[in-house]
C-alpha cells in the first residue's frame, strides 16, 4: 500500500492507504480530525471545505495520491494558529460575536471558505461586496445566512 506524507495543520503526517482514497476520509477516519464534515462526498454542498496551501478546497473531492510531501493542509481545527496571538482567528470570532451556529454542522466549511474569500478580496485591494458573498456556496440547512454574511462583514474588518 502506497505511504503519502504531507501536512495537516502544521504537522507532517504520513498514511498508508490507496491513491484514491478521497483525502476527506483520511483527515477523519485516519487521522481523527473531525472538523471536515462529510455532508455529500461529490463537492456539492462543500461542508467539509479546508484549506490546501492557504486557498481554499473540498477534500471530499481530492484523492490524497495528489498531495505532495509539501503540502499543507489546514482545517478548522489549525485555522486560530495562522494567524498571530493565542485567540481565535478573527473569522471565527466574527461568528461567536455574530451567533451564527444553530446546530453548527457546515459552519466550518463556512468559516474556511469565508477566510479564503476575505483572503483574495483583500489581495485585490478592495473590500467585500454582496457580488462576493454571492459566490460562496457552502449549504446551511439551519438557514443562518443573514448572520453568516454579517459575520464575514465584520470577520473581514478584523483580517
Amino acid at each position: 500500500m502506497p505511504t503519502h506524507t504531507f501536512r495537516v495543520n502544521g504537522e507532517t503526517v504520513r498514511v498508508d492507504v490507496e491513491n484514491d482514497v478521497r483525502l476527506l476520509w483520511v483527515l477523519r477516519d485516519i487521522l481523527g480530525v473531525r472538523g471536515p464534515k462529510y455532508g455529500c462526498g461529490i463537492n456539492v454542498c462543500k461542508a467539509c471545505t479546508s484549506h490546501i496551501n492557504g486557498k481554499a478546497f473540498n477534500p471530499c473531492a481530492v484523492p490524497v495520491g495528489d498531495l505532495r510531501p509539501e503540502d499543507e493542509v489546514t482545517t478548522i481545527e489549525g485555522l486560530a494558529d495562522t494567524v498571530e496571538g493565542d485567540g481565535l482567528h478573527p473569522m471565527q470570532d466574527a461568528w461567536v460575536e455574530h451567533d451564527v451556529a444553530q446546530c453548527g454542522y457546515c459552519q466550518p466549511g463556512q468559516i474556511m471558505a469565508a477566510v479564503d474569500l476575505v483572503r483574495r478580496v483583500k489581495e485585490e485591494g478592495r473590500a467585500i461586496s454582496d457580488v462576493d458573498l454571492d459566490t460562496l456556496r457552502n449549504i446551511c440547512r439551519c438557514g443562518t445566512y443573514p448572520r453568516i454574511r454579517d459575520a464575514i462583514r465584520s470577520g473581514s474588518e478584523k483580517m
